[in-house]
């Protein structure tokens, strides 16, 4: 059975203090990354688009062959590849600058 009136050791105290500002950092980390890909998922959702939309239009094969669910389909996949790219490229990117932040913390 728990004592909830001892207070925690001043060892206990410091570790959930690095745990909450990794927790916080580890949040960062992924904001800033679900940022980056959705700037990319736009602009490879744009880049597809224009291309996928016009040679529909223009080149006979493809008027044939891609229907709407399937131009629809091109670009919502390249728009999804590049957001989670980018964003996993993003997250490692940021968690390792940080990971080098700690270390100089802890020498210096």
């Amino acid at each position: 059975m728990a004592n909830s009136n001892v207070t925690g050791s001043p060892l206990e105290k410091t570790s959930l203090a690095s745990l909450d500002q990794r927790l916080a950092m580890a949040k960062r980390c992924s904001r800033e990354g679900v940022k980056a890909g959705a700037k990319a998922a736009v602009l490879a959702g744009i880049a597809t688009a224009i291309p996928t939309l016009a040679s529909a239009r223009m080149l006979p094969w493809a008027r044939a062959n891609l229907n709407h669910s399937a131009q629809a389909l091109i670009i919502s996949t390249v728009a999804g590849a590049a957001y989670f790219i980018v964003a996993d490229k993003t997250i490692l990117a940021t968690a390792r600058q940080n990971s080098f932040k700690q270390v100089s913390n802890i020498e210096g």
